[in-house]
């Protein structure tokens, strides 16, 4: 499978790796901050859920 048509989930998560790799932050820094965005999403996709 190629990544064009890989599912959206897959291609951020490829974006995100390069990102991260290229910019030369510690492992440490880079899960402590993708544990941030995932309770951020978290609470967003609760509240929406909520306003449905």
């Amino acid at each position: 499978m190629s990544l064009e048509s890989a599912p959206d989930e897959i291609k951020l998560a490829v974006d995100l790796i390069m990102l991260l790799e290229q910019s030369d932050i510690a492992p440490e820094t880079v899960l402590a901050a993708l544990e941030i965005v995932r309770h951020d999403y978290e609470n967003k996709q609760r509240l929406r859920a909520a306003n449905l």
